[in-house]
């Protein structure tokens, strides 16, 4: 692969207008994004990379011109950079590079160019610092280590930590309980059956029934929950259904209730059984769950 690019390197008409740079590393990036105006990336999608280069450049008030792809597509604002491509994969399709190199050099022709050859009288491209200061003020602060570290801290790290410090505590109580729950779980829940669900609509609400066999674990041991798969990119729903806690007494099933506003069908519900114990990390650390068929 090396070889090919030297060879296309070589080729009179690139020669002077290409630059092969080897062994990439922070020194050389470092150098690189203090003295460019403009970052432009042009992978296929989606072969963009973790796109380090382009938000180093942020901080150095240059600016991002890139195919929407990787953190381009999540960082990118027309008051802050600039875009080619459509945001969908096309493969090797020759003529989706042709639109796309097009697309390339009409915006560096009609907008990228002219905005930073617009001078006012002080010789100051007042379009293209104002992108400046939008890309700064807006993604540098998202797109930093500094962001990126205190997130992981935040969100992983300290509650690691704490929930390690209440597993350890009164000499292991809560891993000694877990794992009694765990092995009851384990013993138990291939008998657990889902009995009838039951739909009913009350006041532009669905209230959804169902029973369950718990074959003896504790109700708290257990979620009982009605979900539905998301839809046009949104996440999925998913109510967790409440019971009264004491089984019936012919069948020794527990009756499981939720009310969810209308506007899906009640065919794209169904109820599961999912493994619950305050403190632990489910499904990785207790991976059941019983989908009703």
């Amino acid at each position: 692969m090396l070889r090919e690019w030297i060879q296309f390197l070589n080729r009179r008409e690139i020669r002077f207008r290409a630059v092969f740079l080897s062994d990439y590393d922070m020194l050389l990036a470092e150098r690189l994004v203090q003295g460019v105006d403009v970052w432009i990336n042009t992978p296929r999608r989606p072969w963009e990379a973790c796109g380090t280069s382009g938000m180093k450049v942020l901080v150095n008030g240059g600016l991002n011109l890139s195919t929407l792809d990787g953190w381009w597509e999540e960082a990118y604002a027309p008051e802050a950079g600039w875009a080619i491509g459509d945001g969908l994969e096309h493969g090797d399709d020759q003529a989706c590079d042709a639109s796309e190199a097009r697309e390339l050099y009409d915006r560096l022709e009609r907008e990228v160019v002219p905005a930073f050859y617009r001078r006012d009288g002080q010789g100051i491209p007042p379009e293209w610092v104002a992108r400046m200061r939008e890309s700064m003020s807006r993604l540098t602060p998202e797109f930093s280590a500094n962001r990126a570290v205190r997130q992981y801290v935040e969100r992983h790290y300290l509650p690691a930590a704490d929930a390690y410090r209440k597993r350890t505590a009164r000499k292991g109580e809560f891993s000694r309980k877990a794992v009694v729950w765990r092995k009851d779980l384990d013993k138990k829940w291939n008998r657990v059956r889902f009995g009838a669900l039951g739909v009913e609509d009350r006041d532009s609400r669905q209230v959804f029934s169902v029973e369950v066999d718990l074959a003896g674990l504790d109700p708290d041991g257990v979620r009982v929950e009605l979900f539905a798969n998301g839809r046009e990119g949104k996440r999925a729903d998913r109510w967790t259904m409440q019971t009264t806690g004491i089984p019936d007494p012919v069948k020794g099933c527990f009756l499981y209730l939720v009310d969810v506003p209308e506007g899906r069908p009640w065919t794209d519900y169904t109820p599961r059984i999912v493994a619950h114990h305050e403190g632990l990390s489910v499904p990785l650390e207790a991976p059941h769950i019983l989908w009703q068929r």
